[in-house]
């Protein structure tokens, strides 16, 4: 069809719908029924398997592999971004992603023990499909929104990703505790286990069915429709990184601000990551079905949770300054970790979730628009942000190898959780460094 103009309602709102179509991804894979899925494969046996010609931990080899994923992301998002601020027909490179995380999330139903190199693989092409597609995503919004529209529709993005994401996680939750209700048969674990099979082969189909709306309304690409993917093309991403990391030293408080966000958003992409194994592993449920149910149930406590915090944290940087309530952010950070060293029951378990929920959202939207309010005076921001979002990958990185390490070493993820405080309590120390004026 005919390309809608730049700040049509109807482009808005189909630009926004992808988030409708891809957040069951994050919710369901990343955070919710994958990580249950994988934990229960490991029920009649010992934790460790053999990989590479090394006997890893489970939920340490998930981190090891994680962190592959987000390396490769890490590196690559230089380079598509490059692409996609000059390539005509980007469209076509977020559908390559797309399809390439939804059909990695169908593969995941024969994910399996026996096969674990192939099932990994999955796993693997899920991040960078889900991650890649939001490169092209994200630059599109310069393309079809005006600067005051921006705020808005992202805003609108998140909320339909929020509520999509949530509707699909509650059906796989209705499949995996009744799944005679749903023509599932087999023994009660048995079911349990295709129900989080369909689950995975569901988040594929959303993905691919509901992106369809936003391809139909998007454009090509931007004004750059002619020019032709050079070697310049390619590698201007890495110089956009290059030449920010230039600027930062005549921007002392960026700098410091950015070096305080690194270390303590290693912690706390970490946490969010690993969450689900943690309490899967280690809290005392008396059984695999409330095992499963719980944990489900703490990542939509979580969810909802997260939006309340967010709130809060948005009142109370008005009143006491971004980065005071970051400082005390970070602090409630180190003590939940320390806390979580020692919880074993599941209502102690859903009472972390509820308060790692109140900060989870909050630092997150926080951190964003503190970074934001501290940029220069320029009209390059899509280059300040790709190297935000680049440094919060290589954080993640590091965190989860941090996490993995100590995991496979000791065996329990308990002590890879105060390990992690120590970075919130690095993070708070750089953060006092930051200069409070103007934020």
């Amino acid at each position: 069809m005919a390309d809608l103009s730049k700040g049509s309602k109807k482009l808005l709102n189909a630009w926004a719908f992808y988030d409708w179509a891809n957040s069951v991804y994050p919710l369901v894979i990343t955070s919710a029924v994958f990580p249950i899925f994988f934990e229960a494969l490991f029920s009649e046996r010992d934790h460790y398997i053999d990989f590479l010609g090394f006997s890893f931990k489970n939920s340490a080899l998930i981190s090891f592999v994680t962190a592959t994923a987000f390396l490769a992301v890490a590196i690559i998002s230089p380079f598509l971004s490059g692409i996609a601020d000059y390539i005509g027909n980007k469209k076509s490179f977020m559908k390559f992603f797309c399809y390439l995380g939804a059909l990695s999330c169908i593969g995941l139903y024969w994910f399996s023990l026996e096969n674990i190199y192939i099932s990994l693989l999955f796993y693997f092409l899920g991040l960078i499909g889900f991650w890649g597609s939001l490169v092209f995503y994200n630059s599109y919004l310069p393309d079809i929104a005006f600067a005051e529209q921006q705020d808005e529709v992202s805003a609108k993005g998140y909320s339909l990703g929020y509520a999509g994401s949530v509707i699909l996680l509650i059906i796989n939750l209705a499949m995996i505790m009744m799944p005679e209700y749903f023509g599932i048969s087999g023994t009660k674990g048995e079911a349990a286990m295709k129900a989080m099979r369909y689950s995975f082969v569901m988040v594929g189909i959303w993905w691919i069915i509901f992106s369809q709306y936003t391809y139909y309304f998007l454009p090509k690409g931007n004004v750059n429709a002619n020019q032709k993917v050079t070697h310049h093309v390619i590698f201007n991403g890495f110089r956009e990184l290059k030449k920010v990391w230039g600027l930062l030293d005549e921007n002392i408080i960026l700098k410091k601000y950015l070096l305080s966000f690194f270390v303590y958003s290693m912690a706390v992409q970490t946490v969010m990551l690993v969450a689900t194994y943690f309490g899967a592993q280690e809290i005392a449920w008396e059984s695999k079905s409330e095992s499963t149910t719980g944990l489900i149930v703490c990542i939509l406590l979580i969810q909802l949770v997260a939006i309340i915090g967010a709130v809060l944290t948005s009142k109370a940087s008005e009143k006491f300054g971004n980065i005071p309530t970051l400082i005390v952010i970070n602090c409630f950070w180190v003590i939940l970790c320390i806390l979580a060293y020692i919880i074993v029951s599941p209502i102690q378990f859903y009472i972390m979730a509820g308060f790692a929920g109140l900060v989870m959202g909050g630092i997150q939207a926080l951190s964003r628009s503190t970074y934001s309010k501290l940029l220069p005076e320029t009209e390059d921001t899509a280059s300040f942000f790709s190297f935000y979002d680049v440094a919060e990958k290589v954080g993640i990185v590091i965190g989860m190898c941090f996490y993995g390490v100590i995991d496979q070493i000791t065996g329990s993820p308990r002590f890879a959780t105060v390990f992690l405080a120590i970075f919130f309590i690095i993070g708070i120390i750089l953060l006092k460094r930051v200069p409070k004026k103007g934020v």
